[in-house]
């Protein structure tokens, strides 16, 4: 079955470049961002752990752990990141899983089930769907997911965006229009009556529709 939003992030427990961890205990009551890779020493990833790992403290002052994964051993990881750190600059702090029996890419609907149960053998291009981004809550479900081709890096700016969207709107009853950013006008979804609306924004907010109506960001 796929994985859809709001879904319960399957749990599971797998060596990392920090230890053993048992996924759900590794979220806590914080939120996660896992984004996954095909292999390692791959060029586009390269950058995108580097770059990461350069704003990692941006997603802490969020309440939010960052952990990659990729379908290769550990001790793989590890070589790896020491080019991460010399070629893009910045020391990767956070774990990445070692998936060798391919059990959390499938675990997660990013390999079929008919894939085998070993990374041995397989190319990049074998494992080439596994370049999705989770976000994941507190509440142990997804939140958001963002695939990616391997040709195209990830925005993590965007990813951060909407990080900053998602806990804004689970903490009040809004939405975000597209483009936001944080700071900016959210909208009042349709669930919410003008009464309890002018109830719950007594400085007022515009009504461009019956169904669309924008107020000022909450603080």
């Amino acid at each position: 079955m796929s994985l859809r939003i709001n879904d319960l992030a399957p749990d599971f427990e797998a060596d990392t470049t920090q230890g053993r961890i048992r996924f759900h205990e590794f979220i806590g009551d914080g939120w996660v961002v896992l984004f996954s890779h095909p292999k390692d020493f791959t060029p586009v990833c390269t950058t995108e752990l580097g770059y990461l790992a350069g704003v990692e403290g941006q997603f802490s002052e969020r309440n939010c752990k960052i952990i990659g994964l990729s379908v290769d051993p550990v001790s793989n990881h590890g070589k790896w990141a020491a080019d991460i750190e010399e070629t893009q600059g910045h020391k990767v702090n956070y774990p990445i899983i070692g998936d060798t029996d391919l059990h959390v890419a499938k675990l997660y609907d990013m390999l079929p089930g008919d894939s085998g149960d070993s990374c041995e053998g397989r190319t990049p291009a074998d494992n080439a769907t596994v370049r999705t981004v989770f976000i994941i809550g507190p509440d142990k479900r997804v939140k958001l997911m963002m695939a990616y081709p391997m040709s195209t890096g990830r925005n993590f700016a965007e990813i951060m965006r909407a990080l900053d969207s998602i806990q804004l709107t689970t903490k009040h009853t809004v939405a975000t229009p597209a483009n936001w950013q944080p700071g900016g006008d959210v909208i009042i979804p349709t669930s919410v009556s003008d009464e309890q609306a002018r109830a719950k924004y007594p400085e007022g907010f515009r009504t461009l529709k019956p169904y669309l109506r924008v107020v000022a960001q909450p603080k």
